[in-house]
């Protein structure tokens, strides 16, 4: 773990991984990325909506044998409404994304665009070009259907990330279901791609402590 001082509060900030070069400082919400050996003050995060999910930085669980700590989260919006996407750090510093969104949770690792890119609905995704609600893909010999293809705008976030999450940040956004529970994300910022291949679970399964009181929900006996 490396800690510093926040160059814009002077706060002390924690990175947990070294694979992770963005922080948003908690106090402050300074966007912090680590560079040359330094700290960089890149922008600033919008405050976090109020939002009811149990899942919160410093939740911890198990994902197949594995446990892991939430450590980041980044907020996405469109039009009518919003869902969440908290970085999940495992034991041995590999990462993952759970996606959460009305009440439904999304557990995906990113892929090589290389590894998916000879199906015709993700070639076109990459190309720059849009596709229908109900389009196939193939991947690893399974039939995947489009569920949800959105634009979505970088709200807020908080933790630990990957890259820097600048408000007003763009993508497109695709969302892919098989019959046999399995997911997959396609997200697009102008000509970049990201893939990202898992499937749904639940909170049971994750089976996630220190989860977050909400008024009207009965907390799980494994979430305190």
């Amino acid at each position: 773990m490396q800690k510093v001082s926040c160059p814009n509060c002077g706060a002390e900030v924690s990175f947990r991984s070294p694979a992770l070069p963005s922080r948003v400082c908690d106090h402050c919400r300074t966007i912090l990325v680590r560079s040359g050996g330094g700290i960089e003050a890149v922008g600033k995060a919008a405050v976090l909506p109020f939002d009811v999910s149990p899942i919160g930085i410093g939740t911890r669980g198990t994902f197949d044998g594995r446990g892991f700590d939430v450590v980041g989260r980044v907020r996405w919006g469109w039009t009518d409404g919003s869902w969440n996407e908290w970085l999940l750090l495992f034991g041995d510093g590999s990462d993952a994304w759970l996606g959460e969104a009305m009440g439904q949770f999304m557990l995906t690792d990113e892929r090589a665009l290389g590894d998916v890119q000879g199906d015709e609905t993700i070639r076109k995704l990459i190309l720059g070009d849009r596709v229908l609600i109900g389009a196939r893909a193939l991947i690893d010999e399974e039939i995947f259907i489009v569920s949800d293809a959105r634009d979505a705008t970088c709200i807020a976030a908080e933790g630990e990330l990957p890259f820097s999450p600048k408000p007003g940040w763009t993508i497109h956004s695709v969302d892919f279901r098989s019959a046999h529970g399995r997911c997959a994300s396609l997200q697009r910022e102008e000509t970049l791609s990201s893939f990202y291949q898992g499937r749904y679970v639940t909170l049971d399964e994750l089976a996630p402590r220190y989860l977050r009181p909400i008024e009207g929900w009965p907390m799980p006996a494994y979430g305190g």
